[in-house]
């Protein structure tokens, strides 16, 4: 067996680790800076390949000719992909006996695109999933080898959902993968008219704001943590939200309801701001926040 493994986020880390043995070549998006020095730092993917002694590739364009050749030179049985980050052309697809194979975060056809997990949280999904794929021309328009299938949690965080969702991708890669390198796999043709489509997360869409419902807000603080990260804008300053919790209490928008845990006031309900981080500030509990602006129950925080 001789995968080419396509990787990049953290999503494909437990796929690459129990698909290590079988792996010639991974291929990863290059180095990015990152931090605030914006030092280059590896992918996940490329850290992890590294510490297992795999080979790694990072082309900054995987559809050029010279590289799609190099992969086709190493005559693998398939091109695992997961999270990777770029759309693989045809010619890099046929580059394997058995072609590209998808691993997806979403139960297609739902969800295509670059951000299914965050999507589906978001929308207000109760269940999601990974779902294995033959790859093809399309945006994650393949035809579907295995679905895999699991709750999401009422509190749970696109972080945390995550990292369930890629250990089930691991399971479910190498329960497959003998029969995906011999040919002797279900191909299911998907339904393009229950399609939806994930795109990519825009920084516009992370801001919560107290005159929106508070199951509306409460979902997007999960879908975008921990990243990109979600903030709200107060009369005090910009606040980045780490940890919140909804609340069973009401009170009118962006008014505080309760000081310990800090409790605000959105349409049709509150939520709790448990951890928060000030500009130029180190994170706290939002409550310690709330003191240090001297704010009392029945305040507002609302920015004029």
């Amino acid at each position: 067996m001789k995968l080419v493994y396509f990787g990049t986020s953290e999503f494909a880390v437990p796929s690459l680790r129990a698909l290590a043995p079988h792996i010639c070549m991974v291929v990863s998006q290059p180095d990015r800076p990152s931090g605030r020095g914006m030092k280059l730092k590896p992918s996940p993917v490329k850290q992890v390949a590294l510490e297992l002694g795999l080979p790694v590739q990072t082309p900054e364009k995987a559809r050029d000719l010279e590289f799609v050749d190099f992969i086709k030179g190493l005559n693998a049985d398939a091109l695992i992909v997961a999270a990777y980050g770029q759309i693989l052309s045809v010619k890099l697809l046929e580059s394997a006996k058995q072609g590209g194979i998808n691993l997806h975060g979403s139960i297609l056809p739902k969800y295509r695109g670059a951000a299914p997990i965050q999507r589906a949280i978001f929308e207000g999904e109760s269940v999601t999933g990974v779902t294995l794929m033959q790859m093809a021309k399309g945006m994650d328009t393949g035809d579907i080898i295995d679905t895999v299938i699991t709750k999401i949690g009422e509190d749970e965080t696109y972080g945390e959902l995550q990292d369930r969702l890629a250990e089930m991708a691991a399971i479910q890669i190498a329960e497959w993968v003998g029969k995906i390198v011999t040919g002797a796999y279900p191909r299911l043709v998907q339904d393009d008219s229950q399609a939806t489509h994930a795109a990519k997360i825009e920084r516009s869409e992370t801001e919560l704001s107290f005159d929106s419902p508070a199951d509306t807000e409460y979902r997007r603080f999960r879908a975008f943590t921990p990243n990109p990260s979600c903030f709200v804008e107060t009369a005090f300053g910009r606040l980045k939200l780490n940890s919140m919790k909804r609340s069973q209490l009401v009170e009118s928008q962006g008014v505080i309801a309760k000081l310990d845990p800090l409790t605000i006031g959105f349409r049709n309900g509150c939520l709790e701001f448990h951890l928060v981080q000030p500009e130029g500030k180190p994170r706290q509990r939002g409550t310690d926040w709330a003191n240090g602006q001297r704010l009392s129950v029945g305040d507002s925080v609302v920015a004029s």
